[in-house]
């Protein structure tokens, strides 16, 4: 479990690629001072398991699924990502809960400065805006963040300096493609809520009479 707000930005060292999967080497610094084999890194908001570390790089494994749905399957070496690790019990939840499992990509449309901060316009897939509420939260490339404004094709985020700073957000062009999560707690909410569908009866027909003994 993570919270959205960025601890450092990575770099990709080094890539092997599989038929689907991928192993990925990953530079870091803050994010490896109490890391061991088995522990979760979300890396552009996407939960991955450290398979092993230096003082310096993490390697990870990450799976056709993952591939299929987040900017990973995009990275090269020199890509700059960002890093965050799992939430300890007992630390602060000062962004919102995130599991780093992605819901899928969304695409930058553009970018607006407004005094100090900067308007992100950011358009998704229609599975993934029915999520999305204003004054609520989602995750883009693992940065927790208010939505401001939504549509039925985008959705803006206001980005402060301090965020700008830490992460990779307004380090990219427009066009380039994000991993989206959003708040978990709105899918569980509609799981919850969906009528369960209800058995089919069998019509009433002739050969029902006859084997109930009516003809």
């Amino acid at each position: 479990m993570f919270t959205g707000l960025i601890e450092e930005i990575g770099e990709i060292q080094n890539i092997k690629k599989s038929v689907k999967s991928a192993e990925i080497k990953i530079k870091a610094g803050r994010v490896l001072q109490d890391v061991k084999p088995g522990d979760s890194i979300s890396t552009n908001g996407v939960c991955l398991t450290v398979k092993e570390h230096t003082s310096g790089s993490f390697t990870v494994d990450v799976t056709a699924e993952t591939m299929r749905r987040s900017n990973l399957s995009l990275v090269s070496p020199g890509d700059k990502v960002n890093l965050e690790r799992a939430l300890p019990v007992g630390g602060r939840l000062g962004g919102h809960i995130v599991s780093g499992h992605i819901d899928g990509m969304g695409t930058i449309s553009k970018y607006e400065k407004e005094d100090n901060a900067v308007w992100v316009t950011v358009s998704a897939a229609p599975e993934i805006l029915k999520y999305v509420v204003i004054k609520g939260s989602v995750t883009v490339d693992g940065v927790s963040l208010t939505v401001a404004y939504v549509d039925e094709k985008v959705f803006q985020v206001s980005v402060i300096p301090h965020t700008g700073n830490l992460t990779t957000l307004l380090k990219k062009n427009s066009g380039a493609s994000v991993n989206l999560e959003c708040d978990i707690i709105g899918k569980y909410v509609e799981k919850l809520l969906l009528p369960k569908k209800q058995e089919q009866k069998p019509g009433i027909g002739m050969e029902l009479l006859n084997r109930n003994g009516f003809i």
